[in-house]
Order: structure tokens, then sequence, then C-alpha cells
């Protein structure tokens, strides 16, 4: 028999535990609630939307309420406004003056093209805030050149060239900035086997007893010849004294030269306050990182300048070639547009270093150079036409996303680049920013966002809002906590070995009327067979999986879906059985992501208009299609139709896509024109349409083994004259007088054929008739048949009939 004390202690406990279960079932899945957090710090980290109440008597009569819990909720259940902790993520604006207009005369120092310029964030985990960026490329900015030229033997016929190119470039680029200078460079190889030849008898003429140029000088890594300089007289007095030099194999060390005319500022001369451009022309393809170890050189490049006092390259023989990273990174620090400038063959090698290395073009050299000036005023042209952000130093639990708004006005999500821009025009980017995580107390991070090529940038400098306000009115040895336990923000953080809500049990107390509040439900194990007992409450064991915890032990942080072995794919959190994936990605395992800018094709189009994006991946459903974006469909009813506005805007100029200067964003398929149009590809498509002139326009569409699209034409439409009328009519007049003849004749031939056949079908019965001697005396036996004239017979025969 229980006594009335443990009776009424029972009641107490049953009402408690059914208050709760009723008020979970009508809260439904609550996010903070289900995280079962102890103190401000953890239920601030739950989620951003989560709030604490650090109200003392919050929750005190009879019941057992979380006080992490959403902020309205906190409010309806008795929480005063002053007492809820939900601080917010913010953002402030340090320093942000106005964007310029101009880049050159005396106030050039102080140009600005990106605003603002400082700014400071207070996060809160997962809290989500952003702020905007301005950019601006003004106009009659100052430039720096520095032209780096392979001088190996096949680049003979180039020097010849290129021996005036300094008064004839700074001519043209000055229609396009008052502040031009100009500086000279030059590369072969590592002067080293077997990248060049090392014999005695090559030593100072490595062209020795080669018969087409017998004389050459010997092979050198980099050299510097001319600082950046608005005389540029020097350029060509420079480039006059220059000689050919002769390595062995074909690829060049033009990576080694890169990386140090990036890094030697001082030697090279780059002003801070200009645009730099480093021109880079060879005719082969250049050595990348490891390839020195076949030469013995094992030591990576250290991305430092190494120039002696002759201005040459002094780590050549000593250092591996760079790696593509590593010259990224520093054209990047130092703010260069690198402008490779290559032969024909080599373009699509070197257009694939330019996905590599940001702030990279690629330009078609003619064999012997002789395009080079117009080739640098359009690459400049191209750069300045584009505006690209790039993130330096951003802390590894900070995520940022960017939404492009360039000139046509409408925003682009997950770009973080603007096309098509004239000089002068300002583009727009909004940054969101995320923390993932909390770093250690006290923490400031920093990043960096500044335009590619640009000396302007964004400093952005980052707090964490990982506790509560509440916290610093902690009370060690509080009278609230039995004086053993520190009172903050409402509850009491017990010493070892005590616990309860005021710190009034110890560890080890437990006996038969405590074990009902510890069950979920009847029937249920006690702390869900993950925990102990004691002093009213579940106290969870450890595990070396993750943490169990919960009023209950009924929830632990790792029993959650996984994806490859990742819990949550490592796209979200584990809670309570189930994963709250971050933003941007859904899913019973976060495996998903939410992103459809993978999916976007170049005009704009979720996978081209012939899929859908499932996972940040197109999948293609109209059939025939293919591609990444399902761009790619030979087959597709559209096909023609959309490839006939690239043939019309690249070849004539005209069409839907001529006037709104997207014709070289979005045709970018291979066009080869022909004088006539064969069909030797069984899988091309023959696609033909008519002109605005009537004539007819023909062209093939196919897509080849490696990918690319191929679009095969006629250089011009096919034209027919139009017929005479009078020769139609006399055609058709002649037409009928001979189908008229024709049919005459016929019957005619048929007419004839038939009567002679019966005549002679009547001359045969007339020799066989047979009459009796005694009914004509007058006969006698013939005694010779002969051949009668038929038309003869003919006519007598009727004749007689007649008579």
């Amino acid at each position: 028999m229980w006594s009335p004390w443990q009776l009424v202690y029972r009641t107490a406990i049953g009402c408690m535990v059914l208050e709760v279960f009723i008020h979970n079932v009508a809260q439904g899945l609550n996010v903070c609630m289900s995280g079962s957090a102890t103190s401000c710090k953890e239920c601030l980290l739950i989620h951003p939307s989560c709030a604490w109440c650090a109200q003392e008597e919050f929750g005190r009569v009879r019941t057992l309420t979380s006080r992490c819990d959403l902020s309205h909720n906190l409010l309806k259940r008795g929480c005063e406004a002053n007492h809820i902790e939900s601080p917010k993520s913010t953002t402030r604006v340090v320093k942000s003056e106005l964007l310029s207009s101009k880049g050159s005369g005396p106030i050039q120092y102080d140009v600005i093209q990106i605003m603002p310029q400082k700014i400071s964030l207070t996060l809160r985990p997962s809290d989500q805030t952003s702020f905007k960026v301005q950019v601006r490329q003004v106009e009659d900015y100052p430039v720096d050149l520095y032209y780096l030229m392979d001088l190996s033997l096949s680049m003979k016929d180039d020097l010849d060239t290129i021996r005036n190119l300094g008064t004839k470039l700074a001519g043209e680029m000055r229609k396009l900035t008052s502040n031009f200078r100009l500086g000279f460079g030059s590369f072969v190889d590592k002067n080293m086997s077997p990248f060049s030849y090392t014999a005695p008898k090559y030593q100072d003429n490595p062209c020795n007893g080669y018969k087409l140029f017998p004389s050459c000088v010997p092979s050198f890594g980099f050299r510097h010849l001319l600082s950046l300089t608005d005389k540029v007289d020097r350029f060509n007095e420079e480039v006059q004294k220059q000689m050919v030099s002769r390595n062995r194999d074909a690829p060049e060390g033009g990576f080694d030269a890169i990386l140090q005319a990036a890094v030697c500022k001082e030697r090279i001369g780059w002003r801070k306050e200009a645009f730099h451009l480093l021109v880079f022309a060879t005719d082969d393809v250049p050595h990348l990182a490891l390839d020195g170890k076949l030469g013995g050189l094992v030591q990576p490049h250290d991305g430092e300048c190494h120039m002696n006092n002759k201005n040459e390259y002094s780590a050549s023989t000593k250092m591996d070639y760079p790696s593509l990273a590593l010259l990224g990174e520093k054209l990047a620090e130092n703010n260069i547009y690198l402008i490779f400038a290559v032969t024909k063959r080599l373009y699509v090698i070197y257009k694939n270093f330019t996905a590599l290395i940001p702030g990279t073009t690629v330009e078609i050299l003619d064999a012997d150079s002789k395009n080079i000036i117009q080739l640098i005023v359009n690459a400049y042209n191209n750069i300045r036409s584009k505006v690209e952000l790039t993130v330096w130093d951003q802390p590894e639990d900070l995520s940022l996303s960017f939404t492009a708004t360039c000139q046509d006005g409408q925003p682009l999500p997950g770009f973080r680049k603007c096309a098509d821009l004239k000089i002068g025009d300002t583009v727009s980017f909004n940054v969101s920013v995320d923390a993932r995580s909390c770093p250690a107390p006290g923490t400031k991070q920093s990043f960096t966002i500044k335009p590619v090529g640009f000396k302007d940038r964004l400093e952005v400098t980052v707090e964490y809002l990982c506790d509560c306000g509440c916290t610093a009115y902690s009370q060690a040895n509080s009278s609230r906590c039995s004086t053993i336990g520190q009172y903050t923000c409402g509850t009491c953080r017990c010493e070892p070995g005590y616990l309860g809500a005021r710190c009034e049990c110890q560890e080890g107390e437990a006996g038969s009327m405590y074990q009902g509040a510890c069950r979920e439900a009847d029937g249920k194990q006690i702390c869900s067979g993950r925990g102990e007992c004691s002093c009213n409450q579940c106290l969870c064991y450890e595990s070396e999986f993750g943490k169990i915890y919960g009023p209950f032990c009924e929830c632990d942080d790792f029993s959650c879906a996984r994806h490859k072995g990742i819990l949550c794919s490592g796209h979200g959190e584990c809670h309570c059985g189930d994963c709250k994936c971050h933003v941007g990605y859904i899913g019973d395992n976060c495996n998903c992501s939410t992103e459809t800018v993978t999916c976007e094709s170049d005009d704009g189009q979720i996978c081209s208009g012939r899929g859908r994006c499932v996972c940040g991946r197109c999948q293609c459903t109209e059939q025939g299609a293919f591609g990444d974006t399902c761009e790619k469909c030979p087959t597709c009813p559209d096909a023609c139709g959309t490839k006939r506005e690239c043939i019309e805007c690249r070849l004539f100029n005209s069409g839907r896509l001529a006037d709104n200067q997207t014709c070289q964003r979005l045709c970018k398929d291979k066009i080869i024109t022909v004088e006539t149009l064969i069909m030797d590809d069984r899988n091309a498509v023959l696609c033909l349409y008519k002109t605005e002139n009537e004539c007819v326009m023909k062209f093939t569409y196919s897509e080849h083994a490696s990918g690319m699209s191929v679009l095969t034409a006629l250089k011009d439409p096919e034209c027919g004259n139009g017929p005479d009328a009078m020769t139609v009519l006399l055609a058709v007049v002649g037409s009928i007088l001979f189908v008229g003849i024709m049919l005459l004749a016929i019957w005619k031939l048929v007419i004839t054929v038939h009567d002679r056949r019966e005549f002679a079908r009547f001359q045969s019965a007339r020799c066989r008739a047979r009459y009796e001697m005694a009914s004509n005396p007058l006969y006698k036996q013939p005694i010779t048949c002969h051949p009668v004239d038929t038309d003869f017979m003919y006519s007598k025969s009727y004749n007689g009939a007649a008579h």
C-alpha cells in the first residue's frame, strides 16, 4: 500500500507528464524544443528562430516547460518580452565612399571602383544576413602593359614583326587611356638537361650545327629587359637588341616567367593605381608543375621573386615550375590580368587554363604576330567589359552566396559576374553571409571581396553571436541554486554531484516514487534504456557515437539518415533522429541541393527547357537531349530553330540576337562555312530556312564525340532566278501540242494494226474454203497458189462484195 504522501506525489508527477505530452502534441514538430537545450547558448545554436526565456519564475508551477522555444510561444506562455533572448545577425557599414567616374588626372590615387569599402557583420549561427556591393569600371583608368615574349627559335619571325610594336601599340592604347606605360621581358626555358642543350659545344651557341639558323644566344629562364615606362621608344630599342635562342623540348618555361613578372613588382614597375595587363606571347605549350622532376628539381616553387642584379631569374635551375593554383593566386594577389596570345593550334589548351586561373583570357596570335596590336586592344576591351567578384581568406565556418544585378536590372541568383558592360557602367551584387558554427569565444574573423584585376576591395570583419546577453549577470553559488550552483539566464548550473532544477538533489538518491517521471509513456523503458533516473529526471549515458539527450533520453544526434556514410550528407544537423538541413538542401539525408544555378543554360532557362533540375543536376526528359544543361539535342524539334538564330547573328549580323549583344554569350558553337554542303556525317541534322529575300539557307548541326557542337553552313544562301513569262507560255503551249500529236499518232498506229490483223484473218479463211465439183462446173483445181498483194486485194474484195 502506498502512503497518502506517496499517492499525492505520484498523482502530481502523472499530471505533469500528461501536461507535457498534451503540450507537445499541440505544438507539433518544434525544432527549438526537440533539441532539449539546457542553456541559453545551446538554444541559440539549434535554429535561428529559437529564443530563450531568462525569466526566473518561468515554468515553475507544476510544469516541465522548455525555456527554449519560438519567441511568440514564450510570450504566450507567460515569459516577459524583456527576458527573451533572441539575438539577430546585423550588418554595419563602416566605410562607404562614393564611386569615381574618371581614372586619370590629379586625383587618380583616390579612384574608387567598389562601394562600400568596409563592413562589419555580427552573425548568429544559421541566421543569414546580406549586404549590397556596387562596382564601376571608371573611364580613362591608367594602364600598365608588360609584354612577355617567347624567344625560342620558332619565334624568330615574330621577333622581327614586333621591332616597332611599342610606338604602334602606344598609339592604339592612348585612344583608350591617356596614361599608358609599356614594359618588356622574354623567356625560353630552364638552361639544363633535358630542357635545353647542355653539351659543351652548345654552351655559347645552342644552334651550333643547325643549318637553318646556325647562330643564337644561350637558353635562359626569364629575362626582364625593360621596366614599365611611358617612353615607348625604349621598348623598340630593347626589341631591336634581342636575338632568339634554342631549347631542346617542345614545351617552354613561360610559367616561370609569368610568376616572376607578377611578384617582382618593384623590378617590373607595376603601379598600384593602374590597370595591370600581362601579355604572354608564345607558339607552344608550357611546362607545368612536376615537369621539373625530369631534370632533378624536386623543390616546389615558393612563389617568391628571384631576380639577380642582371634582371634574370636566378632560381630557374633550383626550383620546379609553378603550379596553376600558385600562378592564379599570385596574379590575383597583384591584380594582374593575364592575356594568352597563342597560335590557333594551342587555343583549346590555353582556353582550358583560363578556367583555372581567374582573370585570364586567350586570343589567337597569327603565326608571325602581325595581329598582336589588334589582339591586345580586343583583349583589353573584352576584360573591361566584365566584372567578376572573388573572395579572399573566407573563414571555413562562413557560407557566402551571390546574386548579380547587371545592366538589364534582372537579379541572377548564384552569379558573381556581369558581362557585356561598357566602361562607366555600374553593376551591383547582393552578398548573403551565413555562419554555420561558432568559433572559440572572442574570435574575430575577416575576409575580403574584390573584383578580379582591381586594386579596390571590400574588407568584411565578422563577430559571432553564440551566447546570450544574460550570461553577463551570472551568479556563482547563488541562493537560488541552494548555494551549490551557478545561476545564469534563469537556470542553475549545479556543482558536480548535484542535480535538480535548484540543485536540490544529490546523485544516487533514487526511489520508486521518482521512476514514473523518467518514463516517456507507460510500458516504455526508464529513460528510454539509455540513461538513469535520478532526482526526478533522466541522466543520459555518454556514447562514443555522439550525444544522447531529451527529457527521457529519447533523442540523439547520430541516428539520422546518412549519405555515402556521412551523417545528413554533411549538409545538415541531426536533431532527435531527423536531419535538419542547412539552407539550400532538402531530403531525408540533406543530399539534395535546391540550387538551380548549375542547371541554368546560357540562355537562362533551366535545363534548356528540355529537362528538370534534380539535386543541382539536369535530368533530360526530351528524347535525344544531353549535356550538363540538356543544351545538346540535334534531333529535338526546336534544334534547327535555335541554331538558326546563331547562324543569323554570327554570319550575317541579323536576327533576334543581333541587337541585344547576347550573340557571343549564347552562341558558342563552332561554325564552319563552306561553298557546298556535303552530308558526310550520318549523325548530322540538315536544317533549312527561308531568308527575308526568299532565298534558302542550309546548314548542318552535329555533336562531335569530344562534346563540341559544330554547325556547317553555306557561305551564302541559295537564291534562284524567277522564270521568264514568255518561256513558260511557250513551254506550256508546246507541251500541249506535243501531247496532242503523240496521241493522234498512237491512235493511227492502233487502227492500222487492227485493220491489217482483220484482213489477214479474212485471207486465211478464204484460202481454206472448198467447193464440190458438181455444184461448180466451172471450177478448176489451181495449179499454183501465188502471194497476193494485200492492198490490191483489200480494195477488190470490198468492191466485189459491193457487187
